[in-house]
């Protein structure tokens, strides 16, 4: 199958679509044809003879052909985190899924870069933490291999929201899954202050009661809802009248747990508005998903007044109840007669709270303590059989900490107490060897059922979805990681930047001149640059953010890297003609890769027909494989003329006045 609208496309091996990379990526393309067509759009171009969609500019392309390309656009992105699991390519995700679902990433980037940035900064000060914004990538991914191979889900989704027809339910889900999956940890920044705090006073073997903490006060702003969007609320739930998102989230969690679980409208409202200014009820410890379900509520339809749907509330209400609130204030999980969360009751929420369980793996430990523990570097699944077979991998290297635990706990076992004395047994237990979160995945219950597994089993209700986990050893394949670091808040920035040298011949003045830094911070320079960055198509504005991500393997390959921090180290002020030139065959490399996988061939059409036959004459003649090597792409580079071969060396001159302006950072030699 390819995409309805894009006649020419990747040709990748496909696989057999029951491992979690093929899974993700096959129900993009495969189940989610038609994803954002306009049959309205369509008919206007049939009447009206020009065409609806954008790519370089507007009206090049039909609308529909667009959406296809914006959905490959995804699937690529999606394809590259998988396999690199870096937060610069979870970026390209998030970008994706909000040009495409919510609008304008201008308007909404800050929530998701304070998360990445805050997260990776602040962390740092913690005893236990790690890594939330590329772990929601993975918990995404998750969800729609899941949703792709397992019809025992797929039927619950599709019986509970009444779309019979596969592709429209697949759509659908992808919206809403996409929301829920993606914002749900974005409440963070409210959860590190108080769990920095916790660890200041932290001291081997307390109790968190002995210690101070932090509570929220005066959030009553914060929660209160405009009387527009109460309104809209009230069309979408039968009438009710909510002043606060502490009402309306405690009206949707009794509408959909309070007969099963047996709590009203007005416990859950007293809990909802204690989460913040008395987290001493809850065990001392401060809910991030509360906080992630109002961030995204008053940023999607106070601020950005989207249009409301159920669908949306369904979202929010599965946030809300992916951490404690669900666990230890409506199931109470660990006490006897515990009830497992069943997909039919809300598909989110039991598609969240099981894949934020399993998604573990290759996670940056923060936290002094995490850095300490032993976790898993990868995870290889099997869906097969509406079943979920998760192998964890552990680093190789890391044997020698494995062994020595397997003989500690070996030892610990043989020493169990034979009588029946409570305190010898108790005494026993707190001596146990741990090794977290190996040891969850190595330890069995009673029913040889590892610990970790029977957890999970005990938060979502897996009668039907069966799951099966183990660990293994393994050799770490992760993609390397370079030398340079940033914070890349600013990688927005330096893709609008880059876009615009090709409509500024001041740009090239101003640098011949030495002025490139006065240049770019004109104010009225950034407005018509990031106005001209917004007409562009998500498949151009990705290159421009592709095109500023790849500098850090550039520098590698020339022997430098940039940083923020003093090092002793020789500055870079500027390339030699030699570095310059091996980083333009490298930055070509890099565009006919991309312009592969974005279905374009070689070809010389007429500059209007190019972007509708996607044929560019700089793409490799007569070739039509998948994965363009150094050597090809030198090859072809060298075939170029001079004035083609500089636009792939004058972007990164530019980037060389963009960090310093945006990050502060400056390039070092190694040598």
């Amino acid at each position: 199958m390819g995409y309805t609208m894009l006649k020419t496309r990747p040709g990748e091996a496909r696989q057999d679509g029951l491992h979690l990379e093929d899974a993700a990526l096959s129900f993009l393309r495969d189940r989610c044809e038609g994803l954002r067509f306009s049959r309205e759009k369509t008919e206007t171009e049939q009447k009206t003879g020009q065409y609806q969609g954008g790519s370089l500019r507007r009206g090049e392309i039909p609308y529909n052909m667009q959406m296809d390309i914006d959905r490959l656009c995804l699937e690529n992105a999606l394809r590259r985190f998988l396999r690199s699991g870096r937060k610069e390519d979870a970026f390209d995700v998030y970008f994706c899924y909000l040009e495409m679902f919510v609008g304008d990433y201008q308007k909404t980037r800050r929530v998701i870069e304070l998360l990445s940035e805050f997260e990776a900064n602040g962390s740092k000060l913690l005893m236990k933490h790690r890594d939330h914004y590329v772990h929601s990538v993975y918990v995404f991914a998750l969800g729609l291999a899941i949703y792709q191979t397992n019809s025992i889900y797929r039927k619950t989704y599709q019986d509970l929201y009444q779309i019979p027809e596969d592709a429209p339910a697949a759509c659908h889900f992808l919206q809403f899954w996409g929301l829920t999956a993606l914002f749900h940890d974005i409440g963070y920044p409210f959860e590190l202050p108080f769990e920095q705090v916790a660890s200041y006073f932290e001291v081997s073997g307390d109790d968190r009661k002995q210690r101070p903490y932090v509570a929220y006060q005066a959030v009553d702003p914060f929660v209160k809802i405009p009387r527009a969007v109460a309104k809209q609320l009230a069309v979408l739930c039968g009438g009710a009248v909510y002043e606060t998102i502490d009402e309306l989230f405690a009206g949707l969690l009794a509408e959909k747990f309070s007969k099963t679980y047996l709590f009203t409208e007005a416990q859950m409202l007293q809990i909802l508005r204690d989460k913040p200014a008395r987290p001493n009820r809850f065990g001392h410890f401060m809910d991030h998903a509360y906080f992630s379900a109002a961030v995204l509520f008053k940023k999607l339809f106070c601020e950005l007044s989207c249009s409301l749907q159920k669908e949306h509330l369904d979202a929010l209400s599965a946030i809300l109840t992916h951490n404690s609130l669900y666990k230890f204030s409506i199931a109470y999980y660990k006490e006897a007669g515990n009830l497992p969360l069943k997909a039919s009751l809300h598909p989110l929420a039991y598609l969240l709270m099981l894949c934020d369980e399993l998604q573990c793996w290759d996670r940056t430990a923060y936290g002094r303590n995490s850095k300490r523990e032993l976790h898993p570097m990868d995870c290889r699944f099997d869906f097969q059989g509406n079943q979920i077979h998760a192998v964890y991998l552990y680093d190789k290297r890391e044997s020698g900490k494995v062994d020595a635990y397997k003989a500690a706990y070996s030892a610990w076992r043989e020493q169990e107490p034979n009588d029946a004395d409570q305190k010898v047994y108790k005494l026993w237990k707190e001596r146990k060897p741990k090794l977290k979160a190996f040891d969850g995945m190595y330890e069995m219950d009673k029913n040889s059922v590892p610990h970790f597994q029977a957890d999970i089993e005990r938060i979502v209700d897996l009668s039907d979805i069966r799951l099966h986990v183990s660990a293994e050893l393994a050799e770490n394949k992760r993609q390397q990681n370079y030398l340079s670091d940033s914070t890349f808040l600013s990688l927005y920035n330096f893709a609008v930047v880059l876009n615009a040298r090709w409509d500024s011949s001041d740009w090239k003045k101003a640098r011949e001149a030495g002025q490139e830094e006065t240049f770019l911070l004109a104010e009225n320079n950034l407005q018509r640059f990031s106005n001209a960055f917004q007409e562009l198509s998500l498949e151009y504005k990705l290159s421009n953010i592709n095109q500023a991500k790849a500098f850090s393997r550039y520098m590698s390959e020339i022997g430098c890297f940039y940083t923020d921090r003093p090092v002793g180290f020789d500055l870079l002020e500027d390339f030699t003609t030699d570095e310059l030139e091996l980083i333009g065959k490298l930055e070509h490399q890099r565009w006919l890769q991309e312009h592969c996988d974005m279905g374009w061939t070689y070809g010389e059409p007429d500059r209007a027909q190019r972007e509708l036959v996607r044929q560019h004459k700089d793409m490799i003649p007569g070739w039509n494989g998948t994965v363009v090597s150094e050597e090809l792409a030198v090859k072809n580079y060298l075939r170029l003329d001079k004035a083609e071969q500089d636009k792939d060396k004058e972007p990164m001159l530019c980037m060389l006045s963009l960090l310093r302006m945006f990050d502060g950072l400056r390039i070092y030699k190694l040598r």
